[in-house]
């Protein structure tokens, strides 16, 4: 294990993949539920306004780096990190893993849209894993108890929360307690496959996030310095 970096005041376990992988199949054979929370630059842009979410995050058990940008930020510089961040092993790795042993998962989502993309290309790439259940979640209109009582039914291993900061975060901790699965992970948007004609646009809005993200590094070591 390598510890924990800081980045903009996020504790980040700056782990390997197949460090992380070995804690991921930890947790997903024993209770209570753990819950895991894939960071990336816009997510940690968030957390230097929302005081909440800042806090929030301190609930998980592993939060990840979801970008080689996150670990630029902290210096490191091991190619090997840089690389499976940018090559998103570890969650190749975890889904191989619910595939080979048929898990069951349930999937939050955005739109009807997202959970179509999501679902088929899970089972055109990871067949063997069991999408029990789907959800689609909006800060408008939460119903956490009726969500909680779907996920519970649905009898799941795993629970993919694919919304947005920090709906995806607040729901996670202010449910923890409730859920009867043994692993949550907040992947955010990073695993929903991104149509052609939205992929260029996309592209530019990561683009200007990490500007501004940078940005804010410089700030933050002028203000240490």
């Amino acid at each position: 294990m390598n510890g924990k970096i800081n980045v903009l005041g996020i504790e980040i376990d700056n782990y390997t993949a197949k460090e992380t992988m070995k804690k991921s199949i930890e947790y997903l054979t024993t209770e209570p539920v753990n819950m895991i929370e894939v960071a990336t630059v816009d997510v940690l842009m968030d957390t230097n306004t929302e005081l909440m979410l800042k806090e929030q995050m301190k609930d998980f058990d592993l939060v990840l780096a979801g970008d080689r940008t996150v670990l630029e930020a902290a210096e490191v510089s091991e190619r090997k990190r840089l690389q499976e961040t940018d090559d998103r092993l570890y969650l190749q790795m975890f889904f191989r893993y619910l595939h080979k042993n048929h898990k069951r998962i349930y999937l939050l989502v955005e739109s009807e849209e997202e959970g179509r993309r999501v679902y088929e290309y899970l089972e055109h790439r990871y067949g063997g894993i069991q999408v029990c259940g789907m959800a689609k979640v909006s800060a408008q209109d939460r119903a956490d108890d009726m969500l909680v009582n779907a996920i519970n039914g649905a009898e799941v291993d795993c629970v993919l929360s694919l919304l947005s900061s920090p709906l995806r975060e607040d729901f996670a901790v202010k449910n923890k307690n409730l859920f009867n699965v043994r692993l949550f992970l907040c992947l955010g948007k990073t695993m929903i496959p991104e149509e052609k004609r939205r992929f260029g646009s996309r592209k530019i809005s990561q683009f200007l996030t990490k500007a501004l993200f940078k940005k804010e590094i410089e700030k933050q070591k002028i203000r240490k310095s």
